[in-house]
Order: structure tokens, then C-alpha cells, then sequence
């Protein structure tokens, strides 16, 4: 099922629910899979499939419907993601190319991280991340930086609510993930200990554009060998190094020609 609910009785409301019905998964979805996941009637579905066709925001091939590419388009036309992107891929490359293992770029959308761009190797630790794919904020290391810099209404909206445990290391206890957010928020830098899957390990550091959080990033490693303590620093040099070419690029753009 679509992981929002749309009125269906529009065709934006249909259009945008046959979107939301792919997951980070799913490469082709057939037709009948589909109806099964918008609950929208064959015939109707078929005929707003035709249309997204139509459009290249979906692609028709022998085993049914992908996403088209007239989406990725789209999305990098993004003002705010897009800046993030060709701002952070130098630093983050370089990160990879110091520490050797899974770098991150991931933002705040709703109550999850969504993860801009991921970068690894061939050392890549088998982390549940994915491009584009969405994490919890409670259990990432990315996620709790941005949960510790968002407004009390997101901390109390996410921790009133039951918690999903992924591993025995998950956090699910108001009281002790407050004081953790809290320490992080002072420190400016995040740790994750096998607590959205088990065997990875994380650190991760707030990317700042002026006061405001805007993303954050992380280095990722299995537990075995990777000691995120000892690359705080370098985490946090690289997001602070963000921040300030965000900042400068912001100024430029605003600043009147003579």
C-alpha cells in the first residue's frame, strides 16, 4: 500500500498514489500488483498508467510498470537538494577516500532521514541505507543529529509514540534517548552502536547552513573493524566544511551585481 493516503478521486490524488506505491525496492510492479497496492479499479488504473506513460513518469516494459526517468529529471531540478548535493559530494568523496568506508548525506523529511547519496566501495558495510530510501531518526546516527537539532514538536511527536526495536542495541525508552539528543545537540556529533542493524556502527555530525540544520552526514563501518569515535573529528570538520561553502554559495547568489 502507498505510505500516504491521497484522494483518489482526483486524477493528481491517483497520479501521485501510483507513485507512492513503489518502494525503494521494487524495480517493475505489474498491473495487477499494483491495483492490489492503490486499491484504484483496473480499468481506471490502467488508464492513468497510460497517461504517466504518456508523460515518461512511468516507463512500460514486458513485466509491467517502472519509474520513469522524466522523474529523476525532475528531481534534480530540487533548488535546495541539489545545492546540498554538488556542495557535499567533494567532502564526502574525500572522507571516503581517507577513512575507507560508507559515507552518508541524509536530510529530514517528516520523521525520517531520507538519504541523499551514499558512498562506498568495495570495503562497503552491508548498512540497511539506500539512496533515496528513508530511515528512522531514533535508531540512526544521521537521524538522531537531526532529531537533536529539530523543534520540541518533532522530538515529542516521534518519542510519544511506540518506537520500533531493529536490534537488541535499539533505543525505544523516551528518558534516556532525551538526555542522548541532548548531548548531541552540545557536542555536534552523533554515535550509532549496532542499533539499526546489527553488526554497523556509525558517526555522524550536523551540516549547518547559518544557524539552521539543514542535513547531516555519517560515516558508516562494520562493527568489527570500524571505530566511529576516533573519526568524530573528521566527520565533523567535513559537515562544518559544508556549511560554510553552503553559506558562501547562498551569499554569492544573493548578493547584488555592480
Amino acid at each position: 500500500m502507498p505510505d500516504r493516503d491521497f484522494d483518489r478521486t482526483t486524477v493528481l490524488g491517483k497520479v501521485m498514489t501510483v507513485l507512492h506505491a513503489y518502494s525503494i525496492d521494487d524495480s517493475v510492479l505489474s498491473l495487477a500488483e499494483l491495483t492490489r497496492r492503490t486499491q484504484i479499479p483496473k480499468g481506471t488504473l490502467h488508464r492513468v498508467l497510460t497517461d504517466m506513460v504518456e508523460v515518461r513518469l512511468l516507463d512500460r516494459t514486458g513485466a509491467g510498470y517502472r519509474l520513469g526517468g522524466h522523474l529523476f529529471e525532475l528531481g534534480m531540478r530540487a533548488s535546495v537538494e541539489r545545492s546540498l548535493l554538488e556542495v557535499s559530494i567533494p567532502f564526502l568523496e574525500e572522507l571516503n577516500v581517507r577513512i575507507h568506508e560508507t559515507v552518508h548525506l541524509g536530510i529530514l523529511d517528516g520523521t525520517d532521514v531520507v538519504y541523499l547519496t551514499k558512498i562506498g566501495g568495495h570495503r562497503q558495510a552491508s548498512a540497511p541505507s539506500r539512496i533515496g530510501g528513508r530511515m528512522p531518526l531514533h535508531c540512526t546516527a544521521i537521524g538522531k543529529v537531526l532529531l537533536a537539532n529539530a523543534d520540541s514538536s518533532l522530538r515529542e511527536k516521534i518519542l510519544s509514540a511506540p518506537l520500533p526495536r531493529y536490534t537488541p542495541h535499539t533505543m525505544i525508552l523516551p528518558g534516556p534517548i532525551l538526555a542522548q539528543l541532548d548531548r548531541i545537540a552540545a557536542e555536534g556529533v552523533a554515535f550509532e552502536y549496532e542499533e539499526s542493524a546489527a553488526g554497523i556502527v556509525c558517526v555522524a555530525a550536523p551540516i549547518r547552513d547559518g544557524d539552521r540544520v539543514v542535513a547531516a552526514i555519517s560515516v558508516t563501518g562494520p562493527s568489527h573493524r570500524f571505530r566511529p569515535e576516533a573519526h568524530a573529528a573528521s566527520v565533523r570538520a567535513a559537515a562544518e566544511g559544508i556549511g560554510v561553502t553552503l553559506a558562501r554559495r547562498s551569499r554569492l547568489l544573493t548578493e547584488p551585481r555592480s
